[in-house]
């Protein structure tokens, strides 16, 4: 069965963007060779053998049969293929994917980091205990709440379709992982309280930004302030759990990143076969989040 350039172009695409977002429990050596296998497969040849990533990705059903490759023209298309146009158009989209990929590697970084900052945030307020004042229990509380509203302005907006981070698992776990010790009703529920809405601390569902309601804590200070030290103290350590197991080996951040990192050597490795076979394609144009990330990139590898 021979191969159109235009499966041939959705087929890498869709693999590159399963290998950097694996299902959650994939082992991410795993998802870099599914990359190949589902080539292979697509291929229609049952019996080829080869591991040699550029044979798997350029079969000859793609190249004209009398010319094979000649070189590359003036405006950058192969014409010894049948269909130079859709493989230039290829090209164009792993270029971007290229960008695109480097650029979710360093917000991601910087996510990863921002989220330690927030373990630290979280585990400050285990610090509370009865002999804490009802002014300083609110003080403590009102800047955390300030912390955690910015991490979430800072990130919110990549996590939301159409930005750098919406199709990222690790960057949508993390908001969801953390929002949900806010909306726990079980953190203190041994002293009467039932979580940090019972404090006057609530998360809003659209902007996930949190606030805090002096009168409804003073409230239960005043008549209850063991339960709300208890509640602070349940909160804090599930709170800094969440975040730590979150950059924890093996778990969201080290993955995504890894399977980044792989996508982006990928094609790194082979995006001057790949551009001699099938043309070089337009060049990225970064504008935005976007290019600010990638220069960011740069900077980390010291490009």
């Amino acid at each position: 069965m021979n191969i159109t350039s235009a499966n041939l172009a959705l087929m890498q695409l869709q693999t590159l963007s399963s290998l950097t977002n694996p299902s959650p429990g994939t082992d991410s050596s795993d998802s870099f060779a599914s990359l190949f296998s589902l080539l292979v497969s697509s291929n229609g040849s049952s019996g080829l053998a080869s591991t040699d990533p550029l044979a798997l990705i350029t079969p000859s059903a793609y190249v004209s049969q009398s010319s094979g490759v000649n070189g590359i023209s003036a405006t950058g298309r192969n014409m010894a293929l049948f269909d130079p146009e859709s493989a230039y158009a290829m090209m164009t989209n792993i270029n971007n994917k290229d960008v695109a990929y480097k650029a979710q590697y360093s917000e991601l970084s910087q996510m990863r980091s921002s989220v330690s900052g927030m373990e630290g945030a979280g585990k400050s307020l285990g610090k509370i205990d009865l002999s804490t004042s009802n002014d300083g229990i609110q003080s403590q509380l009102q800047s955390f709440v300030g912390q955690y509203n910015n991490w979430i302005q800072q990130y919110n907006p990549d996590i939301q379709q159409g930005g750098l981070l919406a199709d990222t698992q690790a960057a949508q776990a993390s908001r969801f992982e953390l929002e949900q010790n806010f909306n726990n009703p079980l953190f203190g529920v041994k002293d009467g309280v039932q979580g940090l809405r019972a404090m006057g601390v609530s998360i809003d569902p659209y902007s996930h930004l949190s606030t805090l309601d002096s009168a409804k804590l003073n409230a239960l200070l005043a008549s209850n302030k063991q339960g709300a030290v208890d509640t602070l103290q349940e909160f804090s350590a599930n709170f800094a759990k969440s975040a730590n197991l979150l950059n924890a080996d093996g778990n969201f951040f080290v993955k995504q990143l890894d399977n980044l990192n792989r996508a982006i050597h990928f094609i790194a490795d082979n995006k001057s076969s790949l551009q001699q076979e099938f043309g070089t394609g337009d060049a990225a144009k970064p504008t935005g989040k976007v290019a600010q990330a990638l220069v960011a990139y740069n900077q980390i590898i010291g490009a």
